[in-house]
Parts: structure tokens; C-alpha cells; sequence
């Protein structure tokens, strides 16, 4: 009967409050100019990631397991960009920066689902190019479009799992002083921060999570690409290997744009006393920039998206041709 009547006791002293008051970037001058580059970075990314979608989604050729993991990835990208800008967007054009305790958490769940499937979404594209290159003979066996699908499906579902106890853990928290996130989107570490109970399961789960999608993957990657190295290295002629490393130009390149970004914001956190504006600034455009330029990277350095849009535009353009020769 005791511990039914302090457990009752416990429960009473969770505090949840009816809103959180996100920062954003407050007192920088000349802030709305950064606002609208959001909006320019928003526009793009839904425009340029739709685009990819689309091609992929139409074209049959394209329907391989490297563009399966492509068109994983621009899902990715449009939906952490949804979940992201639209909310930075609103505190500039109405002025508010509430943001109440559900939709709080609903902002935390999608914005690190969509995040956490972009890195594990590169680690099985790196996965892809090592197999193409390595064992080129097994490709076939090893990775097709069922194997491909499977494992994306089986990582959404993982995911969403690990992200949503992540964000359960939260409601076992007590606010029962400030409200003030110091973030511009209902981040984990400065929401969890903020319990006036003990809060050192959130502080495991961060670490976890950390570790998990942004640490593990970029280790993965980089052991995969030492294999590639190595491989190339027994390719008797430059002409080869030079074709074998481009097919991962373009996977190189997002992975760089993607890591190492958010890997400085990150360290620069742990390392430095950012000011918040500072803090805010530099994970947004770790978060915002890379969906951004994904598609733009696989459009310009991919042989076959290049190809098929070259006979887009030229299938619209023939017919006004010959109807000015009729």
C-alpha cells in the first residue's frame, strides 16, 4: 500500500507543460534576411527531391536497387524538410514562437525520423558501391531491387521504433521551471535539459542516438570506402579504376555534405560555449543545406538522370520543331 501511495505521489509531481517557447533566433540583427534563404532552401529542396522522385518513380531503367536507395533518400530529405523549415518559417511571418506539448513532441518524432533515415540510407549506398566494386560477381545476388526494398522497409521500421521510445522517454519528465528551448525545433537535448527531475535516461537515450546514426554510419562508410580503395588498388589500368570511382562521386559527395556539417556542429557544441543564436544557425543549416543540394549533386553527376533528362528536354522541343518545318 506504501509504494502504491508513493508511486500515486510520483506521478502527481510530472509537470507537462501546455507549451514550450522555442528561441529561434532572437536579437540577430538583419535575422529576416537568413529567414528567407530558409524559404529559398525550402522551395528548392521540395522542388529539386520531387523532381528525383518522379524520374525515378517513371523511368523503368531506373529501377535498380542503387536508385531504390536514391529515391529512399529524397523521401528522406522532403520529409525532414517539412518538419523542419515550415516551423522556423512560421515563428518569422506570425510571430510565434509556442508551440504546444504534443505538437512539441510530434515535431521531435519526425524530425529525427527523417534524419536518422538520411544517415542509414547512406551507409546502405556505401553498402551498394561496395558490393559493385568488390564483388562485382555476387552484385546480383547480393543486392537487387527485393533485397534493397526489404532492408529500407526493415530500417523505417527500426527507426521509427528507436525515435519514438526516444521521444516517450520524455513525457516521464517534469518542467516545472523554464519552458525556453534553446533551439530552433523542439531538439532532444535542449528539451530534456530542461526536467527539473532526473532526466539521466534521456541523457543515455541522446548519447544512444548519437552514436547510432550519426557515429556507427560515418565509421561504417568510412571502412567501406577503405575497402574500395583497396579494390581499386588491384585494377591494373588508371582508365579502371577511374571508372570504378566514378560511379561514387555522387555518393561521396552527399555523404560529405551530410557528415561533416552536422559532425562540426556537433563537436562545436561539445567542445565550445556557443551562444545560442550561434548554436541555432549552424545545426539549422547542417539540417536545412544538405536536402537541398542531394538532388542537385544526383542530377549533375549522375550519367543516367543526366541522359534521361537530356531526352525529356528533347522530346518536348521535337514536336514544336517539326510543326515550324509543316
Amino acid at each position: 500500500m506504501n509504494s502504491l501511495n508513493a508511486s500515486f505521489s510520483q506521478n502527481i509531481t510530472i509537470v507537462h507543460p501546455n507549451y514550450f517557447f522555442i528561441i529561434g533566433l532572437s536579437g540577430v540583427p538583419y535575422s529576416s534576411y537568413y529567414y528567407i534563404f530558409l524559404f529559398i532552401t525550402y522551395f528548392i529542396t521540395i522542388i529539386g527531391n520531387s523532381i528525383v522522385l518522379l524520374i525515378i518513380a517513371l523511368e523503368r531503367s531506373l529501377h535498380s536497387p542503387k536508385y531504390i536507395g536514391v529515391f529512399n533518400l529524397a523521401l528522406a530529405d522532403i520529409g525532414e524538410t517539412n518538419a523542419l523549415i515550415p516551423n522556423m518559417m512560421k515563428t518569422f511571418l506570425f510571430d510565434s514562437q509556442y508551440i504546444s506539448y504534443n505538437a512539441c513532441l510530434a515535431n521531435m518524432f519526425f524530425v529525427f525520423l527523417f534524419s536518422t533515415m538520411q544517415s542509414f540510407t547512406l551507409v546502405v549506398l556505401a553498402y551498394d558501391r561496395f558490393i559493385a566494386i568488390c564483388l562485382p560477381l555476387r552484385y546480383h545476388a547480393l543486392v537487387n531491387n527485393t533485397n534493397m526494398t526489404l532492408v529500407l522497409s526493415a530500417k523505417w521500421a527500426f527507426n521509427s521504433s528507436v525515435v519514438a521510445l526516444m521521444v516517450s522517454l520524455i513525457t516521464r519528465l517534469s518542467f516545472c521551471e523554464s519552458t525556453v528551448i534553446q533551439s530552433y525545433f523542439c531538439d532532444h537535448g535542449p528539451v530534456y535539459r530542461l526536467a527539473c527531475n532526473d532526466n539521466s535516461v534521456n541523457r543515455f537515450m541522446g548519447t544512444f542516438i548519437t552514436t547510432l546514426y550519426l557515429v556507427i554510419p560515418l565509421t561504417i562508410i568510412i571502412l567501406s570506402y577503405l575497402g574500395i580503395f583497396l579494390a581499386l588498388n588491384k585494377i591494373t589500368t588508371w582508365e579502371s579504376r577511374l571508372k570504378a570511382l566514378k560511379t561514387c562521386v555522387s555518393h561521396l559527395l552527399v555523404v560529405g555534405i551530410y557528415f561533416l556539417p552536422i559532425s562540426c556542429a556537433y563537436i562545436a557544441a561539445f567542445m565550445l560555449s556557443l551562444a545560442p543564436n550561434a548554436r541555432v544557425i549552424s545545426t539549422s543549416l547542417a539540417y536545412a543545406v544538405p536536402p537541398m543540394l542531394n538532388p542537385i549533386i544526383y542530377v549533375l553527376n549522375t550519367a543516367e538522370i543526366k541522359d534521361i533528362m537530356r531526352k525529356m528536354l528533347k522530346n518536348r522541343s521535337t514536336p514544336s520543331g517539326d510543326n515550324i518545318s509543316k
